[in-house]
Order: structure tokens, then sequence, then C-alpha cells
């Protein structure tokens, strides 16, 4: 055989693709079933809105189209905005440089500067009880006995 391999992958992907499609067109063309009692009703329904939507069921455009030179002011402007979003977001300290360990013990030291509510820490109660029983009834029961 003196075809290369990629002509002969083409030829039966193209016969692939087509076999696929031809198989596909009955699904566009669905039968009723004659049996039920319904089917009379669908089919009234079906060919009275078959040629929905027609172009003039659409509402038309009433206002003229902006100006393609209005359209790359608004681009520009957008882009220069975002420009200065950048240069803003660049400024800010977003504290990637340091210890983790004692960024987190210095948040938690302010939240512990805190005065809690006896209310507050009540409830922190309850929702730690309702975790735990959650998680009690989230266990997976023992397996089953199979050998009996």
């Amino acid at each position: 055989m003196n075809a290369p391999i990629r002509k002969i992958a083409a030829v039966m992907s193209a016969i692939v693709a087509s076999g696929g499609l031809t198989a596909c067109v009955r699904s566009f063309d669905p039968a009723m079933d004659d049996g039920l009692p319904i089917t009379p009703r669908v089919q009234v329904l079906v060919d009275a809105n078959r040629a929905y939507p027609a172009w003039a069921d659409f509402p038309r455009v009433t206002e003229p189209l902006p100006e393609p030179v209005v359209i790359a002011a608004q681009v520009n402007t957008l882009k220069v905005t975002g420009g200065a979003l950048a240069g803003e977001a660049s400024r800010i300290d977003w504290q990637t440089t340091g210890d983790p360990e004692t960024f987190a013990a210095e948040v938690q030291a302010r939240v512990d500067s805190v005065p809690v509510a006896p209310v507050t820490a009540e409830t922190l109660a309850e929702i730690d009880d309702f975790v735990r029983r959650a998680r009690e009834r989230g266990r997976a029961p023992p397996p089953v006995d199979r050998s009996r």
C-alpha cells in the first residue's frame, strides 16, 4: 500500500463521521405512537407551532447602534481604569512576606483581646455541640455480616 497513514486515517474518520451523522438523522424525525389518546392533541400543537419563531416575532431595534468611535472611547476608558486599578492593587501590602505562624499568632491575639459576651460563648458551645452530634450521625454504620 502506497498511501500514507494520514490519508487512510482521514478517509476512515470521514467515513465514521458520515456514518455518525446519518445515525442522528432519525432522531430529528420522531415517530408518534398512534395508540396513545393524547397523540392527536400533541400533533395539532406541533403542527400549529412548526414555523415558530419567525423573524417577524422578534422585536425590531429602534435605537441606532453606537458609532465605532464611541465604542473605541469606551474601550479606552476601560483600559485606563483597569490600569489604574492594577496600580492600586500593586500598592497594597498583601503581607506575603514574613512568617505565617507569627501572623496567625498576632491575629489570634487580637481576637482573644476582644471580650466575648456570655451569650456568644453559649452560642459557640451550642455550635460545637451541634457539630459534634452531626459528625456522630455522619459515621457509617457497621458492616452487615453476610456470612449467615
